[in-house]
């Protein structure tokens, strides 16, 4: 019986993407920006600010490693707000059908420095039960001291909980806490998921 909803929310209800500041920087040439986010700033580098390490910082670490790369670091999170494509309106829609049924959380993986950005722009962020936003929290997921700290907070059990994500490795770690799991592709597939599981709408 599914009593509770989580939702991460980047690549799930907000399109975030930093190709769309990126593949004009290197004019189109999408091989060149491929082996910038590879080489330099990597999912990895983005993933330790998300985990609560300070955005000057961590810029400031990388230009020194990489001098001759300096404005294109620069613009990771001096145009971050660009990389910002907007909500995924079929994923908002089902959150607020599920809103009317269930207790309905978000767990993200977001710096908690860019956050407050987001919370201003997308208005349906307000809806949530509650939200555990990684960079506050200096935990990340898929560590499993997060989906801990979200069975504390939230007050549920992961047997009851069906949680969504598009990151395989944060849906094999939710299993192995027990809980219900989506892994998410588009909202046509969640749909499909989501009746299968008898929540229908």
């Amino acid at each position: 019986m599914i009593k509770n909803i989580i939702f991460d929310l980047g690549g799930v209800l907000i399109d975030w993407n930093p190709e769309y500041v990126y593949l004009d920087v290197f004019k189109g040439n999408k091989k060149k920006m491929n082996w910038f986010f590879k080489t330099i700033c990597t999912e990895e580098w983005n993933l330790n600010q998300d985990a609560g390490y300070p955005l000057e910082k961590a810029t400031n670490d990388l230009i020194k490693l990489h001098p001759n790369y300096k404005s294109y670091i620069e613009m990771y999170y001096g145009r971050w707000e660009d990389m910002l494509g907007g909500e995924i309106k079929k994923s908002v829609w089902i959150l607020k059908k599920l809103i009317l049924k269930f207790k309905v959380y978000a767990l993200t993986n977001w710096s908690a420095e860019t956050f407050p950005v987001a919370l201003n722009r997308f208005k349906f962020l307000e809806s949530f039960n509650d939200i555990i936003v990684s960079g506050k929290e200096k935990l990340i997921k898929p560590d499993p001291k997060i989906f801990e700290l979200a069975i504390i907070r939230f007050k549920i059990k992961p047997s009851e909980t069906l949680f969504i994500d598009d990151n395989l490795n944060n849906i094999i770690s939710a299993n192995n806490m027990n809980f219900i799991t989506h892994h998410f592709k588009n909202p046509e597939q969640l749909l499909i998921d989501l009746n299968r599981k008898g929540i229908k709408f």
